[in-house]
C-alpha cells in the first residue's frame, strides 16, 4: 500500500515528492546480488514510466546466470531406439511379405512348368503307345522269337 504522493504546485510546473513506505521487519529481503563494474565504467540509469504514471529510476542490474545444467537431449534416447525398433520391424515385414510373395510366384512357375511337361512328354508316349506314326509293324526279337504285329512267328 502506498500513501498517495504530495503534490505542490509551482509557478513553473508541478512537483510531485513520494514518501517511502517502510519496510515491516517481518518482510525478508534478499540483497540484490553485487554485480563487478570495470573501474571507470558507469552504469546507465534506466528510468521506467508505471501504469499508474509514476517513474521509477535505478541502475539496470544483470542478474547472476545459474551454472548450466548437464546438456540433455531434447529427445530421449529411450525413445529413439523404439522408433528405431519400429523402422526395423517395418522393413522386415515389407521383406518378408516380398518373400512370401516370390516364393508363391516361384511355386506357381514350376507347376506350371510340371504340367507343360507331362502335357509334351505325355503326348509323346500316346504317340508311341498307340503307333500314329507308321502303318508297319514293328519287329522286336526276343529270345529268337520274331512278334510282328501281335502274331507269333515262332
Amino acid at each position: 500500500m502506498q500513501p498517495e504522493p504530495v503534490r505542490r504546485a509551482s509557478a513553473e510546473r508541478a512537483v510531485e515528492v513520494h514518501r517511502p513506505t517502510p519496510i515491516p521487519p517481518s518482510v525478508v529481503v534478499q540483497p540484490a546480488p553485487l554485480v563487478p563494474v570495470q573501474p571507470g565504467a558507469v552504469l546507465a540509469v534506466a528510468s521506467v514510466v508505471l501504469p499508474d504514471g509514476q517513474i521509477v529510476t535505478g541502475y539496470a542490474i544483470d542478474h547472476a546466470q545459474p551454472a548450466p545444467a548437464a546438456h540433455r537431449p531434447a529427445v530421449s534416447r529411450t525413445a529413439v531406439n523404439l522408433a528405431l525398433g519400429g523402422v526395423g520391424f517395418l522393413a522386415v515385414c515389407g521383406g518378408l511379405l516380398l518373400l512370401t510373395s516370390f516364393i508363391t510366384a516361384l511355386t506357381a512357375f514350376i507347376t506350371q512348368l510340371i504340367i507343360l511337361a507331362a502335357v509334351i512328354f505325355g503326348g509323346w508316349i500316346a504317340v508311341q503307345v498307340l503307333g500314329l506314326g507308321s502303318r508297319g509293324g514293328a519287329t522286336v526279337n526276343i529270345r529268337k522269337a520274331t512278334f510282328k504285329r501281335n502274331h507269333f512267328h515262332g
